[in-house]
């Protein structure tokens, strides 16, 4: 039997896939190539924005006269289009054979192991992945309690619950010994790891041992944080670390305090200013990656100026800016109406581009001439690219025409181009001419 999983949204959902993949091979499935050569069909789904829900409404569809076509092929759901009750997905698509909230698959296992005639429980152990890149997740948190007003997270992901900290330093051992070279420290907020274990270890106890006890992981990152949770522990602990990256994803959200009370999310610009400011004064090197919504309900001309200031002042090395889309059953949704004009919308979001593209713009070009730390990550049309210590995507040719392999490789790259999005560079030792 083989397997295919579709995967839409953050990378809390590509980790959770990576997991799913590791159990169902486990059980002897094999991936396979494309999802109509599958006899297992699995779709990861997101609901933050309308967009990416009707993505997986229209896959959904489309998989019907495949699953009806062949009693013996088995299609499940997993992610956040699974909430806690699942009556009224079973009634819209009662072709399909499981529906699993983010984190729980042994629905699916214990299908694929009936099917097999396999005790899933005899065969089946931790889900860590079995192929992992070089680069991968490791989900740390799960859930969130913050419960602002647009979003719909907490009511599909639940409330927060941190994984043991031995527990993760383990998975991390494990990844090593798969060739992973750098992991992803994941959470919805992944700030407040561990304030629900015994203890009470934060993020900075955990990366610290993580980096003591896998010294063979060569890089640590993190994200996504909230500006209540960045602590001056985890701050000072990246700063400290050689092999935790200085990369910060910090959501503003909104850059008018009238629109994050309305948004709940329990600070002003003054104080997000003022903790970007506390975090570039303890990392200097830090890269700054910022979450942005435009048009949420209520918002003025005038409080998206206040947005657009941020973007201009802060100098974000990466901005996520996406127009505000109702979500069901949310604070916002329920009481509040979507009042922004779609239009309006759309010209407050090529705004946000238009000024990050042009801050994006000088802040890459104080990369050429440099050497860059780059791990590589992957190989397309011929290039290697791979990610700076900043987490800037840097491509580069083969050095020659050997075909070395250079994956998981670490490299010196001279950067000899450099554009808002990525750089180019030549490894250092081969001749360039800037």
């Amino acid at each position: 039997m083989r397997y295919y999983i579709w995967t839409e949204g953050c990378q809390m959902n590509m980790a959770d896939s990576e997991r799913m993949g590791s159990g169902l091979e486990q059980l002897g499935l094999d991936l396979a190539p494309t999802a109509k050569d599958a006899d297992v069909i699995v779709l990861n789904t997101c609901v933050v924005r309308q967009s990416a829900e009707d993505k997986a409404v229209g896959m959904l569809t489309s998989l019907k006269p495949w699953r009806q076509a062949n009693p013996d092929r088995t299609l499940a759901v997993m992610g956040c289009m699974v909430g806690p009750q699942a009556d009224a997905l079973k009634k819209l698509y009662p072709y399909v054979d499981s529906f699993m909230q983010p984190q729980q698959f042994d629905s699916l296992i214990n299908i694929v192991g009936d099917k097999l005639g396999i005790d899933p429980e005899g065969c089946v152990g931790e889900l860590v992945p079995g192929h992992p890149n070089v680069t991968t997740h490791v989900p740390i948190i799960h859930g969130c309690d913050k419960f602002c007003t647009f979003c719909i997270i907490p009511y599909r992901r639940g409330r927060e619950t941190s994984r043991p900290l031995e527990e993760l330093v383990h998975e991390c051992q494990m990844l090593v010994l798969r060739g992973v070279k750098e992991v992803t420290l994941l959470g919805q907020n992944v700030d407040s790891y561990g304030h629900d274990l015994p203890g009470t270890p934060d993020l900075g106890d955990l990366m610290e041992a993580i980096h003591d006890q896998v010294p063979e992981l060569a890089r640590i990152r993190f994200l996504t944080s909230h500006p209540n949770d960045m602590s001056q522990h985890i701050i000072d602990t990246i700063a400290r670390l050689p092999r935790v990256m200085e990369n910060v994803n910090l959501p503003f959200q909104a850059g008018n305090d009238e629109v994050l009370d309305r948004m709940k999310r329990g600070y002003s610009n003054a104080e997000y200013r003022a903790l970007v400011g506390r975090v570039r004064e303890t990392i200097p090197a830090v890269a700054m990656v910022t979450d942005l919504i435009v048009g949420f309900p209520g918002e003025t001309d005038e409080q998206f100026e206040d947005s657009l200031s941020m973007i201009k002042d802060i100098r974000f090395d990466k901005v996520h800016v996406a127009a505000y889309s109702t979500r069901p059953n949310t604070f916002a949704q329920r009481k509040m109406g979507d009042d922004v004009p779609l239009e309006e919308k759309k010209r407050r979001l090529k705004a946000i581009e238009q000024a990050q593209e042009a801050v994006l713009t000088e802040i890459n070009n104080t990369y050429f001439g440099s050497v860059q730390e780059v791990l590589v990550d992957r190989r397309k049309a011929g290039r290697w690219q791979g990610r700076t210590r900043t987490d800037k995507l840097v491509f580069f040719d083969p050095p020659d025409e050997s075909g070395r392999d250079m994956m998981g490789e670490m490299v010196n790259i001279r950067i000899t181009k450099t554009t808002p999005w990525s750089l180019q560079g030549k490894l250092v030792g081969v001749p360039v001419n800037l």
